[in-house]
This record gives structure tokens, C-alpha cells and sequence, in this order.
């Protein structure tokens, strides 16, 4: 499982509703246009699929984010938010 911070800024509402569609079969929704969560490398192509089927490369783009351990433990939410927490850990 990899660890994904994803956004995005898509011009076409058509289109960004579409890629936030698609992309809550794979990330939960932090923020509007930010998604986070944890893919299963078989998983990744078909979410980079996804998102080139849905953007314009000369008029969007899409950040993606590799999260490695330590720097999910650095996550920090200020006011609304929740964490994404890899199946299994507790918290205590």
C-alpha cells in the first residue's frame, strides 16, 4: 500500500467533477480539491488512467504525493479534518 496526498486544479467543472468522481473510488476527500489515502500498488495505474482520461494537460494539472512513513507521522489537521490511518494501526 502506498500512501497518497493528491490535488488538483481543473479548469472544466465537467471535468473536475468527474476526476473527484473517480478519484473517491480510490482517496477519501480531505479538502475540496485534495484527496488522500492509501492505494494498493496494483491499483496505481488504474488511478493514473483515470486522471489522464479526465484532464487536459495543457489547461489542468494534478500534484501526486508519495507519503513515505515518516512523513505521514508528521501530518498535521487544523480544525476540520480527519487522518487517514493505515488498516490495522491503533491508536492509543
Amino acid at each position: 500500500m502506498i500512501h497518497i496526498l493528491l490535488s488538483y486544479d481543473i479548469v472544466d467543472d465537467r471535468r473536475r467533477t468527474r476526476l473527484a468522481k473517480g478519484l473517491l473510488n480510490y482517496l477519501d476527500r480531505v479538502q475540496k480539491s485534495v484527496f488522500e489515502g492509501l492505494v494498493a500498488t496494483r491499483s496505481l495505474e488504474a488511478l493514473y488512467t483515470l486522471i489522464e482520461k479526465e484532464i487536459d494537460p495543457e489547461l489542468d494539472s494534478v500534484r501526486i504525493y508519495r507519503l513515505c512513513q515518516r512523513c505521514q507521522v508528521a501530518i498535521e489537521v487544523l480544525g476540520l479534518g480527519h487522518f487517514i490511518e493505515e488498516e490495522g494501526d491503533e491508536i492509543i
